[in-house]
């Protein structure tokens, strides 16, 4: 089916309405953590063949969106298969150390820790069975081979079991909208939601046909940037024709090949689950770990509920706000550039890099991972994934992006 048309010539009246519209479907803040050069990536696409394009009423692209956010689905139950490819050299463990910032159970952490294990997630082929009925009742549950990994939440407790080491990790469900999102994104309307934060007058929006996802029919809505020197290519949402819930999510990246997340629903269900999914009971012989809470959580549970959430809130990124706004919140942290194109900058005050003789062993290393440039800024080292890019330079500063190498550099000359 041919694309429809496209939604970028609309009204004023028209256009404050569409940003309405993308303001009520970003209704969640996924946090994004840079270390070093750990990537970050927002995109789903699933393996998935598509069984025919059905024939649907049109639809303009404003309308898909005012439809995604208008989506209230309460129940829903299906598998979700995620396949993740941002291109990052074999650390051996260390890449998922990094991510996690997690302690190890030999450190008297626990591998059914919620934290460490959905980290997974970020590298390799995975299939998730999930299951919601409301805000307070949710299950994931990630297969792996001969085991299972689950995190159920029911009412004010979170546990995680993993059935390979056969460990549960017991929580509390942090309370207030700003703990809403705190685990990874992990189906196709978390990353769909998180894409929206980034549609603003640097995007071009438009309807591109239909698709059927696991035996639904679907709009496509994709979303590109308009701007040049992002690493993003396009991003393709599948959304539920009848109720508007994203089915499938596709980010392939500038530089062409495969998309750098693939995901998507293979079956689903919006049929209320079985109250008894959520139940759970630490396993016999099981070694339970209790969350340990710490004074800096209980002072932030307890600002939940008054001023100090209300003070959070206002210093959050909003929707609609371009991406890199996030990054405001870490101390030094500042952003250059606008929608796709911005980078985060901060100055650690260290010496950069380690780099060729100078840096030993960790110096040829770490020139086996990067690129080394140089600019009006003097000298630095490029870190790249599919994705995400990050030039530290060798006075210590870092510029961090979904942005080509070349716009790394243009940036640091400009702050010199």
């Amino acid at each position: 089916m041919a694309p429809y048309a496209s939604d970028e010539n609309t009204t004023a009246g028209e256009g404050d309405e569409q940003r309405s519209g993308r303001r009520k479907a970003a209704r969640y803040v996924v946090p994004v953590t840079v270390v070093g050069v750990a990537a970050a990536t927002i995109g789903l696409v699933p393996a998935l063949a598509d069984s025919g394009d059905p024939d649907l009423p049109k639809i303009t692209a404003q309308q898909l969106i005012e439809k995604i956010a208008k989506s209230d689905v309460q129940q829903l139950s299906g598998t979700v298969k995620i396949s993740t490819d941002l291109g990052l050299p074999d650390l051996g463990g260390l890449e998922s150390s990094l991510m996690s910032g997690a302690a190890s159970p030999d450190e008297g952490g626990s591998s059914a820790d919620p934290t460490s294990k959905l980290t997974e997630l970020a590298s390799g082929t995975h299939t998730l069975r999930v299951a919601l009925d409301g805000p307070e009742k949710q299950k994931l549950s990630l297969l792996e081979n001969a085991a299972e990994y689950s995190v159920v939440h029911n009412g004010k407790d979170v546990w995680g079991y993993d059935s390979k080491s056969n460990e549960v990790y017991h929580g509390t469900a942090a309370q207030g909208p700003e703990h809403e999102k705190e685990q990874p994104p992990a189906t196709p309307k978390d990353f769909a939601e998180e894409a929206l934060k980034a549609v603003d007058d640097t995007t071009s929006v438009t309807v591109d046909g239909t698709a059927q996802v696991a035996g639904r029919d679907a709009y496509k809505l994709l979303i590109k940037p308009k701007q040049s020197g992002s690493t993003v290519g396009a991003i393709t949402v599948a959304v539920d024709a009848k109720t508007g819930t994203p089915l499938k999510f596709t980010l392939t990246p500038a530089g062409g090949g495969a998309a750098v997340v693939d995901a998507g629903f293979t079956q689903v269900s919006f049929d209320r689950p079985a109250a008894s999914t959520f139940d759970f009971t630490p396993p016999k012989g099981a070694k339970v770990t209790e969350e340990k809470v710490t004074e800096e959580k209980a002072i932030e549970e307890k600002a939940s509920a008054g001023a100090g959430a209300r003070e959070h809130a206002e210093h959050a990124p909003k929707a609609g706000e371009d991406l890199g706004k996030g990054f405001g919140g870490l101390d030094g942290m500042k952003t250059l550039g606008e929608g796709w194109n911005a980078i985060a900058v901060l100055d650690t005050g260290g010496e950069g890099v380690p780099s060729g003789k100078a840096g030993g062993d960790l110096g040829g290393f770490m020139n086996s991972l990067g690129d080394k440039v140089t600019g009006k800024f003097g000298s630095g080292t490029v870190f790249s994934t599919r994705l995400v890019n990050a030039l530290i330079t060798d006075d210590g500063k870092v510029y961090v992006g979904a942005v080509t190498k070349d716009a790394l550099v243009k940036a640091a000359d400009a702050g010199k």
